[in-house]
């Protein structure tokens, strides 16, 4: 199993606000998040009252790399937590979680992308590390540390 976590600690913001964000987003609101880098993000399939069974459409650039795919929702707390499975054609074994918790005046954000397979699949988990690199995980860590703030910047524009 591959393992790539950032975290960040952004003033200003509640995990609600992230979470509701995330569950809620448009391609408008998406790219307004952060204009050039988020290229789309939106509903393809929509699931029950909590969002689990949600899928959207992602696409964006990470570093240099420009990332497209479905992901959908398979685990969903509000204020807490959001977890999609990535998908290209089927369901891949790889997921993203957006851990939220709520600190004095702040939210800390940890975003997990885990990826790999149980039983005899995981003798395929070093094809992984090609896709999931070192570079990679460093462009991750700056791409999640400049996103974050950003929505903040984004809910509530007029705050430092």
């Amino acid at each position: 199993m591959l393992t790539i976590r950032s975290e960040v600690t952004v003033p200003g913001l509640t995990g609600a606000e992230v979470t509701d964000f995330l569950s809620e987003c448009t391609d408008a609101g998406y790219q307004k998040w952060w204009p050039g880098v988020h290229l789309h993000l939106r509903p393809v399939a929509v699931g029950n009252v909590d969002h689990v069974g949600d899928a959207v459409f992602m696409d964006e650039f990470i570093g240099k790399r420009r990332l497209r795919m479905t992901a959908v929702v398979v685990e969903a707390e509000p204020g807490r937590k959001i977890v999609w499975q990535l998908k290209k054609g089927i369901c891949l074994p790889a997921w993203l979680t957006i851990e939220v918790t709520d600190r004095a005046g702040c939210v800390h954000v940890r975003h997990t992308i885990t990826a790999g397979w149980t039983g005899p699949g995981r003798i395929l988990d070093p094809l992984l590390k090609m896709y999931f690199s070192p570079r990679f995980a460093a462009a991750m860590d700056r791409h999640v540390h400049t996103e974050f703030p950003l929505i903040r910047e984004r809910l509530h524009p007029t705050a430092q």
